[in-house]
């Protein structure tokens, strides 16, 4: 059992009463969730607020006043619903910043018990790695995730610690982001008073909320469509072992409707919304929809097309997205661990059709994905599982994967990846700047 799965069966080790924040700072919302454990150690949502984001642009900050506004308007609203002040949240990093690298390291062992110090040992060999790989400072390591571990040549080894042997090799998954910008994210938010407790990459985050057990372990690919960004994660032997991600998403296609149409960003939104799909059908040439125009505010000077002209321009673009997709995925080398089947989710996920478009494109069996740990119970796993309870429908869908997946990974922080140091995960460096951002601003 591999230890995120572990997690599903046993009970959070946090105390009750912990209040834990989620922050998903996105290219079109930013939204923040905030749990109460209760007696039972059963995690409830207690406070939930989103706002249009401003300032973010393909995942990152392009106003700082912009979204030191976004970010407090949001906390604000989940800390009134909650009757709580939060000073510390986690927060997500989106998919095109991060920088995925797997590295493998060899430990002499000569034929005594494999111990917690060796484990240690081990992902530190990683780290350096990882360090040497960036001597310029240009990237932050954000995960160190096992892949597979192999002791005297026997593979398949999920969980080494207390074996004996003489040579113990591991994989890991070195999952990185650009210093710059996540320096630049963590100063918005220390702004706005809070500290970044972690920084989780977006992919993982999704993959936490939306893919059930044996998808995890089998191995299968996260995709999360949003507005901005796209992020991809593959999964195998329970564990993240690539990520990667593209800067295009919804916001792009609704760009390509304002212009195609000649109409304002918000009408193609809403157009997109309502009448968009991914594939056209004979009776969308029937169907006729009202397009207003920029700069006529009069009903009668809308131009009235069919549906289909509208779907004409959603399509090419989806197709070019998964394309893009299928081309990472091929050069990531993973394909065999990734298997076939595909999990969709982020808010241009809804679109009608975008399941069997993707299904023909990548050639893989495709489902739609929510955030199954926190809207509803895992009445079917041993034991249950510690859903998040309190979210209503709206906040329930694709469009919330990922800051649903933050607060499952700041519920269980040990469960991701538990020997990266604090200065990594958040509470050293960042931590002391956001500690000294709230005592001087």
């Amino acid at each position: 059992m591999n230890k995120f799965s572990q997690w599903l069966f046993d009970k959070p080790s946090a105390g009750q009463g912990e209040v834990y924040a989620a922050l998903d700072i996105g290219s079109s919302k930013i939204a923040c969730f905030i749990a109460r454990l209760d007696e039972m150690g059963q995690p409830h949502v207690i406070g939930i607020g989103h706002q249009s984001s401003e300032g973010i642009r393909a995942g990152l900050v392009a106003d700082m006043e912009a979204v030191q506004r976004s970010v407090s308007a949001a906390v604000i609203t989940a800390e009134q619903m909650a009757g709580e002040t939060i000073d510390r949240v986690i927060v997500n990093v989106a998919a095109p910043q991060l920088l995925s690298q797997t590295v493998g390291v060899t430990l002499p062992l000569a034929g005594r018990e494999i111990t917690s110090n060796d484990m240690d040992r081990l992902i530190a060999q990683a780290q350096t790695m990882a360090v040497e790989e960036s001597a310029d400072n240009t990237m932050e390591l954000l995960h160190t995730l096992p892949v597979q571990y192999m002791l005297d040549g026997q593979r398949g080894i999920r969980e080494p610690l207390g074996m004996i042997g003489h040579t113990l090799q591991a994989d890991y998954h070195l999952v990185s982001a650009a210093f710059g910008p996540v320096r630049t994210l963590e100063t918005a938010v220390a702004r706005c008073h809070l500290e970044v407790e972690r920084l989780i990459a977006s992919p993982l985050a999704s993959g936490l909320s939306c893919l059930v057990e044996d998808e995890m372990d089998l191995g299968c690919t996260l995709v999360d469509i949003g507005a901005g960004t796209t992020g991809i994660g593959i999964f195998f032997d329970g564990h993240m072992i690539f990520s990667d991600g593209l800067p295009v998403g919804g916001i792009h296609i609704t760009n390509d409707i304002a212009r195609g149409l000649t109409t304002t960003y918000a009408h193609a939104e809403r157009l997109k919304t309502l009448y968009g799909s991914s594939v056209v059908s004979p009776l969308d040439e029937r169907e006729i929809i009202d397009v207003p125009q920029v700069g006529e505010e009069a009903p009668e000077f809308a131009n009235h097309l069919p549906k289909s002209n509208l779907i004409q321009i959603i399509q090419p673009r989806l197709e070019e997205i998964f394309e893009m997709i299928r081309a990472r995925l091929a050069k990531s080398g993973m394909s065999d661990m990734a298997g076939r089947r595909v999990v969709l989710t982020g808010g241009t996920s809804q679109l009608p059709g975008i399941r069997d478009l993707a299904g023909r494109i990548l050639d893989k069996q495709v489902r739609l994905g929510r955030p199954l740990r926190i809207s509803r119970p895992y009445q079917g796993l041993r034991g249950g599982s510690p859903s998040l309870i309190g979210l209503a429908e709206a906040t329930s869908g694709a469009a919330f994967a990922t800051t649903a997946g933050l607060l499952v990974a700041a519920l269980q922080p040990d469960t991701l990846d538990p020997h990266l140091d604090a200065d990594h995960a958040g509470g050293g460096l960042f931590g002391r700047m956001g500690q000294w951002m709230r005592q001087n601003l």
